[in-house]
């Protein structure tokens, strides 16, 4: 199974729109939730979409596969997905030689900003701008999956990190 290796991070302060690319819109849903995976169907900006299923493990590394599917099929199946479709403005920003991906969550989720970074190891060593915050990769919450099932706006004050 392919992998991919991300960390996650809140955001700490708007510093990082200085260097943020044009967002894109992005729609998620999920047509399965288990202990063991996702199926994620996602849309970017209404032109392209994917589905994927993902391990759905704890940690900084999961097995991922994921196809690019007709955008009008895409949209009938997250009509079909269990708990709320995940809305959120990705902004690509790059910072000595990766590139971050920066998610505003919008809706319900709304407030909530988050950073990823994608890596070749486990243990590659990269630069972490100033405007990144705690990290949150082992916290499972702060998944989409777990977001669309229990948004970020009904978490007590004290959670939010």
């Amino acid at each position: 199974m392919p992998t991919e290796i991300e960390r996650k991070f809140l955001v700490a302060d708007a510093g990082w729109r200085r260097d943020a690319s044009t967002p894109r819109l992005l729609r998620q849903g999920y047509l399965a939730l288990t202990e063991r995976a996702v199926i994620r169907v996602r849309v970017a900006d209404d032109t392209h979409a994917w589905i994927g299923v993902k391990e759905h493990r704890i940690g900084r590394s999961h097995g991922e596969y994921e196809y690019a599917i007709p955008p009008d099929e895409a949209r009938e199946l997250l009509g079909l997905c269990t708990g709320a479709v995940i809305e959120k403005r990705r902004f690509l920003i790059p910072v000595a030689g990766h590139e971050w991906e920066v998610d505003e969550f919008l809706g319900d989720n709304g407030g909530l900003i988050l950073a990823e970074i994608e890596l070749g190891a486990e243990d590659e060593t990269f630069e972490r701008p100033a405007w990144v915050g705690r990290e949150v990769t082992d916290e499972r919450r702060y998944y989409n999956a777990a977001l669309s099932t229990r948004p970020w706006s009904r978490w007590p004050e004290a959670e939010r990190g």
